[in-house]
């Protein structure tokens, strides 16, 4: 996770509202991840306290191995609960297959 400012529910500090507030318009949130798909295996487990039933993930490839299987059009989020979500993909041995993801909701 990136260095983005955070603020307790009972935060008095304007100071600290306002630096945060503007993160979030420059659009760094602290709501994203990454995770590398699970070689010889059809399903990957990503764990993210953030995560939850309701939970939309978006997903990037960041590696030509990982465009390739985004491509294939063969993964997909298989399921989503309290703190964790489940990637269903190619089983296959192919290595380096690194995504990064945002959650939202």
């Amino acid at each position: 996770m990136g260095n983005y400012l955070t603020v307790s529910p009972n935060e008095e500090d304007q100071r600290k509202q306002n630096n945060a507030l503007r993160q979030i318009m420059d659009g760094k949130t602290n709501n994203t991840g990454s995770f590398t798909v699970t070689a010889n295996q059809a399903t990957t487990a990503v764990t993210d306290f953030r995560v939850g039933a309701d939970s939309v993930i978006a997903m990037m490839p960041t590696t030509a191995n990982a465009a390739t299987e985004w491509a294939s059009g063969n993964m997909y989020v298989s399921s989503a609960g309290k703190q964790t979500f489940t990637v269903t993909h190619t089983n296959s041995a192919t290595a380096s297959r690194t995504f990064k993801y945002t959650v939202t909701g």
